[in-house]
């Protein structure tokens, strides 16, 4: 399956993936500042965004090999790779299979308990389908403070500071992609995230995350790291489920600073 992709900017190319929600519109926050530096490739997962859904099974194992075949066909063997979300962890099992170059991964999943993946489930499917049923009132309701910070506080550490161009390209594609019901299922109900051992990944290993997510809560980064003892870890302080919400200059220095 071929990915639809955007390219911004020049220099050493930077592989943008994407969590649940916009395709790579999820990354306009941070685009243009990592553009002025690097040759940034974002690409829409399928079932995401302009790709159209996979034929098949929908896993993480799937979502990856459309990722590592997107890289072999456009030549960008030792890449460094950016996630956020289920984005975070497919670079980190890209990473985990020796693909690609440098790695930061923002706010992975798969690193849950089983208690905490129930939560995990228990909690956003009510918000998607909150959003779907408020699909045709999303602009409205992010042009008023108190409608951000209802409809944005599972996901926002500041929800009533964001605008609404940065937060409706990923509440409308919760509500509009035709994978997210499938993806969903593949992250409540596949397996958990595989680690690497000491020395296999084939660059740099960053790790960041929110103090403040209430999606995949901060005590999981302490799994993330045991299992990925190669990476470092950066917490965003004031920062919810999205540092590129909550910080994305943050979050671009991170990446700028985590890859080469």
């Amino acid at each position: 399956m071929t990915l639809s992709y955007v390219r911004r900017g020049s220099g050493s190319p930077l592989l943008l993936v994407h969590g649940l929600g916009a395709g790579w519109r999820s990354w306009s926050p941070l685009m243009d500042e990592l553009a002025e530096r690097r040759e940034v490739v974002a690409v829409d997962l399928p079932g995401f965004g302009n790709t159209p859904p996979l034929t098949g099974e929908v896993s993480i194992a799937t979502l990856t090999d459309s990722v590592a075949e997107f890289i072999r066909e456009q030549g960008l063997d030792g890449v460094a790779t950016v996630g956020q979300s289920m984005g975070g962890r497919i670079v980190l099992e890209l990473a985990r299979r020796g693909v690609g170059g440098d790695t930061v991964s923002l706010d992975p999943g798969g690193f849950w308990s089983d208690r905490e993946r129930l939560v995990f489930g228990a909690t956003l499917r009510p918000s998607i389908s909150l959003v779907r049923a408020l699909r045709g009132r999303l602009p409205s309701l992010l042009d008023s403070t108190v409608g951000r910070t209802l409809l944005l506080a599972q996901f926002s550490a500041r929800p009533w500071a964001l605008s609404r161009e940065t937060v409706l390209p990923d509440l409308s594609g919760l509500a509009d992609a035709p994978s997210t019901n499938a993806a969903m299922d593949a992250l409540t109900k596949g397996p958990k995230q595989r680690g690497a051992p000491a020395g296999t990944v084939p660059g740099r290993v960053t790790i960041g995350w929110g103090r403040r997510d209430l999606v995949t809560v901060p005590r999981q980064a302490a799994r993330a790291t045991e299992l990925f003892p190669d990476a470092v870890l950066h917490w965003f302080e004031r920062c919810g489920h999205f540092p590129q919400w909550d910080a994305p200059h943050e979050a671009a220095r991170l990446i700028l600073g985590g890859t080469n």
